[in-house]
């Protein structure tokens, strides 16, 4: 069975709010994460050919929208942190939780956010985006160790910031 391109398309709508989602996790901004996922959805269409029936399309266009990332970065020499949106003003979408569910997320949220970007984008594709560790390790072409050790260490330091918040009385 092959996939057309029109196959494809009629997906990736459904796909733009996820991509959009990691966009944002990779780049920190809004106006970028929107070009990003844009940029992603036109480069998986004009690539369609390429995409292999029977796999997961979602796997395939992270894929897509990670490699244009790092070579926006490496062409643009662009320093992390530069820019960065705070996470105040980013939209969580909700389903109306509540109050405080959606303050703990926030709060999740900005910690998530402050981790380094290895972890940070290992965080979103294996909590958020619910990739197994397997298919995190193929995503971001490293070991499977790699990636739990990412993520142990991202729980210590969300963890403890968290820790230090409730401390601090910034928590509830």
């Amino acid at each position: 069975m092959t996939t057309t391109r029109a196959d494809i398309s009629s997906q990736l709508s459904d796909l733009h709010p996820r991509l959009w989602r990691y966009a944002l996790v990779l780049s920190r901004r809004r106006d970028v994460a929107d070009d990003l996922a844009q940029s992603a959805i036109l480069r998986a269409l004009e690539k369609a050919h390429q995409y292999q029936a029977g796999t997961r399309l979602d796997a395939w266009v992270f894929t897509i929208l990670k490699s244009i990332w790092m070579n926006q970065l490496r062409a643009n020499k662009v320093r992390l942190g530069a820019g960065v949106q705070p996470v105040e003003e980013i939209d969580i979408a909700a389903t109306d939780p509540g109050v405080d569910v959606n303050i703990l997320a926030r709060q999740v949220l900005a910690r998530i956010m402050d981790l380094p970007e290895a972890q940070r984008d290992t965080v979103y594709l294996t909590y958020i985006e619910g990739y197994s560790y397997k298919e995190v390790a193929t995503q971001l072409d490293v070991p499977i160790g790699t990636v739990m050790s990412r993520l142990a260490n991202a729980r210590k330091k969300i963890n403890h910031a968290m820790g230090e918040d409730l401390n601090n009385g910034k928590g509830r």
